[in-house]
């Protein structure tokens, strides 16, 4: 296989108004949202495709489902990157998708396969499951040609407690950096033995930052979430200032609340080893929200389609496969559905000429670690690096 080229030097800045995105880079307190542009443009989020999903460590989904069926290969689409998966008895890699005859994709997006080569159907060039080259016809004499030099390039790629991780440019810092203390946060909740239970699917007209802002305030909780207001208190918990690409907090349950449920109670069992007097809400950077509960926890897993257009997977799993999931799903996914309204509502907004980027409140600084983090992405610098002080 091959070794990826070194992109670091060669990552452009995303085409943002700098004044805007040095307002949203000032301190929690004085700094404003991101530009317009940042929710609206189609190159800022063909850059984001790129350099921030593609970029960093996007999560492609559970390993477990990603392999069903026998499959030893499956093609994907990490940011704007074509990604070829491969799976053996005790591995899983991550290979560029793309051939080194002619560029030719290796098997079409989504789709999987269960032979033990890689077959690419122009020109008949095969590869191992490890990405060597296995044969390329009419190459047996030409003597210039090396098979060492032609393997497919290889891509880091990380299992963590269940899901798949795939750094689809290779310029990433390490996958244990990115995680940071976050592993000691999720440990306990053990999403790796976790069975899943439901999973709902949902598209709207909002761009996929927006999701992940509406998800990490509570501000908007009174109007928009009676029902979520009637177990859980919107103003309680605490939001972690920790190392790693992450950012969130938790949220306590009212008196006599044992989840997040339309009556506050379970029907379930908990999660041994999980905390039972409170919800965790964190995101692994870029497009993966855990929501942790005493009984369930709950992921979204986004992907942007287009400015004004994301798509998200809504799944929750259990401590056992015997458990109605109906309790936790029905709830959330009435809160789901009026959270989908907001942001739309937001992102209807954020197309006027009149919309100027508004302060944070007092309760909105995961929102601003949020922006913090996207904004540092746009000048190029890791969002893990608090360190780093962004020019002008």
């Amino acid at each position: 296989m091959s070794t990826l080229p070194d992109l670091s030097t060669v990552v452009p800045l995303a085409p943002v108004d700098p004044d805007g995105l040095a307002r949203a880079l000032l301190p929690f307190g004085q700094s404003r949202m991101l530009p317009p542009e940042a929710y609206t443009s189609p190159d800022v989020l063909a850059w984001e495709r790129r350099n921030l999903v593609a970029g960093s460590w996007a999560c492609v989904g559970r390993l477990d489902e990603l392999r069903a069926g026998g499959a030893t290969q499956r093609a994907l689409v990490v940011g704007d990157i074509p990604v070829l998966l491969t799976f053996d008895s005790d591995s899983v890699r991550a290979l560029a998708n793309t051939c080194r005859h002619r560029g030719h994709v290796l098997l079409g997006d989504d789709e999987t396969s269960s032979k033990s080569t890689i077959l690419c159907v122009y020109h008949a060039w095969t590869y191992r499951l490890d990405g060597s080259l296995n044969s390329a016809p009419r190459f047996r004499d030409y003597e210039k040609f090396d098979k060492d030099e032609h393997g497919l390039v290889e891509l880091p790629a990380a299992l963590w407690h269940g899901w798949l991780f795939v750094n689809a440019t290779g310029t990433a810092p390490s996958f244990e950096e990115h995680i940071g203390e976050l592993e000691g946060i999720v440990a306990p909740y053990r999403p790796e033995d976790l069975v899943l239970g439901a999973r709902h699917t949902y598209e709207i007209n909002a761009n996929w930052k927006l999701v992940s802002e509406n998800y990490h305030e509570c501000y908007h909780c009174p109007l928009i979430h009676p029902e979520l207001c009637e177990v859980s208190n919107p103003t309680s918990g605490h939001n972690f200032v920790l190392p790693g690409a992450w950012l969130g907090g938790t949220m306590l349950f009212k008196d006599g609340a044992t989840t997040m449920s339309l009556d506050g109670t379970s029907k379930g069992v908990p999660i041994e080893g999980a905390p039972q007097d409170h919800v965790l809400y964190v995101q692994l950077f870029p497009n993966l929200l855990i929501s942790g509960h005493p009984d369930y926890l709950m992921t979204h897993r986004v992907l942007p389609l287009a400015p004004d257009r994301t798509w998200i997977e809504c799944s929750w799993y259990f401590p056992h496969a015997d458990v109605d999931p109906a309790y936790a799903v029905d709830f959330w996914d009435l809160t789901n559905s009026q959270d989908w309204k907001a942001c739309e509502l937001v992102q209807r907004g954020l197309t006027s000429p009149h919309f100027k980027p508004g302060p944070f409140a007092p309760n909105e600084d995961a929102v601003h670690q949020w922006v913090q983090m996207v904004g540092r992405s746009y000048l190029g610098i890791d969002p893990n690096d608090t360190t780093t002080v962004p020019p002008g």
